[in-house]
């Protein structure tokens, strides 16, 4: 199951990055490829991905854990989603930690890829971590 880290020390105290990351009202400011978030509730989202070729793409989420200022944790729905034929399970960990000039963020990706493209794994996390760290670049910009 490939699984990719990336961690970053951001000035800004827990809660004001909870404010952002907690809410996936803000996932179009600072999460790569989202567009649009769409049915949120206490139980999950919506979003709208733009593919390079601009086309939109649904992905439905399920909320596994919201601990504020602590951990945001949530899962892609893929069945039935145009995703079912790659991946098996995609699930997305947001942490917050206090540290001595600010909060620790930790983003994890964990997924499990399915037939054929679990072979790719390798391919998978470098494009994991590539979007980890945009995530994390728009979330220091937001919160200098």
């Amino acid at each position: 199951m490939p699984t990719t880290r990336r961690t970053r020390s951001l000035s800004a105290t827990p809660q004001a990055i909870w404010a952002t990351v907690g809410d996936p009202h803000h996932l179009p400011r600072w999460w790569p490829l989202v567009s649009r978030v769409d049915a949120v509730g206490d139980d999950g989202f919506t979003e709208l991905l733009k593919t390079s070729k601009g086309r939109g793409i649904r992905a439905d989420f399920r909320v596994v854990e919201s601990r504020a200022p602590e951990v945001f944790r949530y899962e892609q729905e893929v069945e039935g989603s145009p995703f079912e034929r790659v991946i098996r399970t995609n699930v997305t960990s947001v942490e917050l930690a206090p540290g001595a000039e600010g909060t620790t963020v930790r983003l994890t990706r964990r997924t499990k890829l399915r037939g054929m493209s679990s072979l790719g794994g390798f391919m998978w996390r470098r494009a994991a971590a590539r979007q980890l760290d945009e995530a994390l670049d728009a979330l220091e910009a937001i919160h200098r």
